[in-house]
């Protein structure tokens, strides 16, 4: 029985590797069916390689680009999206807004998950006046409108993009400090957690061995569609003249910018940044809600 033993204990390390390999990858096979979920890949897809190329292939000069002589011309072979008020190209200013949006979304929902996701696990583990004194300022963040909390950490701090990626993460901080609270509590009344510390386990390895792997597909849906969410706050500072400032492009700039010429029947100054608003924010959500489904067994029929 002796010589037996090292074999039957690596053939259940190999087992629970090859389990939780295959946990993940039926979790990536059931994303992949879904059509939503295809589809908010590929335009997510392609707003990361305009970001990222554009830069490269064209490289942004709001003091060369602009030419008022060209001012508010509608879409021609010459620019295929027309010129906006200063007779700089759309297309142009377009691809470039990108990098900025991405930025925001990606930058104020990693601190809102970093420092919110700290929190919520502390709170929701250690308890007690620990978890009241959080839970509090948390309800406290969450008192004010989303959008409002924002404008005001703005407007205290300046604007510019640095400080509105601080005031939509400060917004995040209480989503995912509730949503990882939620799911510890959740969590640490299960069997094999109470196994685990009858057996002796440390507290911090159960947290970071038992606990915390667990929480992550909540947490991982809840990214995907805050960046959609992120990238609209955004975008409202941005028009309201708080975000990215001139002469940089942003979406939420160039629709504050050119908004009053649509009455002059310049559409193509407003629609295509609405547009990419709306196809990146689609994008995000049609991807979380994919994760949402892929992630949990239950849903599926």
């Amino acid at each position: 029985m002796a010589e037996t033993t090292p074999p039957q204990a690596g053939m259940s390390v190999d087992w629970a590797v090859r389990e939780h390999r295959s946990l993940w990858a039926d979790a990536w096979r059931r994303l992949i069916s879904l059509n939503t979920a295809r589809l908010g890949m590929v335009i997510i897809g392609v707003l990361l390689l305009v970001a990222v190329l554009a830069p490269i292939v064209s490289p942004y000069n709001p003091k060369t680009d602009s030419n008022l002589r060209e001012r508010l011309k509608p879409p021609s072979g010459e620019h295929i999206l027309g010129t906006d008020n200063l007779g700089r190209d759309v297309v142009v200013r377009l691809v470039h807004g990108a990098r900025y949006s991405l930025m925001v979304g990606i930058i104020s929902v990693s601190m809102g998950l970093l420092i919110g996701g700290i929190l919520g696990l502390l709170a929701g583990f250690v308890g007690g006046a620990t978890d009241n004194i959080i839970m509090r300022v948390m309800d406290i963040i969450l008192a004010f409108p989303a959008m409002l909390l924002a404008i005001a950490i703005v407007a205290m701090r300046g604007p510019g993009l640095n400080n509105t990626m601080v005031a939509v993460g400060v917004v995040f901080i209480p989503i995912f400090a509730r949503l990882a609270r939620s799911m510890v509590l959740s969590i640490r009344e299960q069997e094999y957690v109470t196994a685990a510390t009858c057996a002796g386990v440390t507290r911090s390895r159960i947290l970071f061995r038992h606990i915390l792997p667990n929480t992550l597909s909540p947490i991982i849906v809840q990214s995907t569609l805050g960046l959609g969410s992120a990238i609209l706050w955004a975008a409202g500072l941005g028009f309201l003249g708080l975000g990215q400032q001139p002469p940089k492009p942003e979406w939420g700039a160039m629709l504050s910018d050119c908004y009053k010429f649509l009455a002059k029947g310049a559409w193509w100054v407003i629609v295509p940044p609405g547009v990419a608003i709306m196809l990146s924010v689609l994008g995000f959500n049609l991807l979380g809600d994919g994760l949402r489904d892929a992630l949990d067994p239950r849903l599926q029929t």
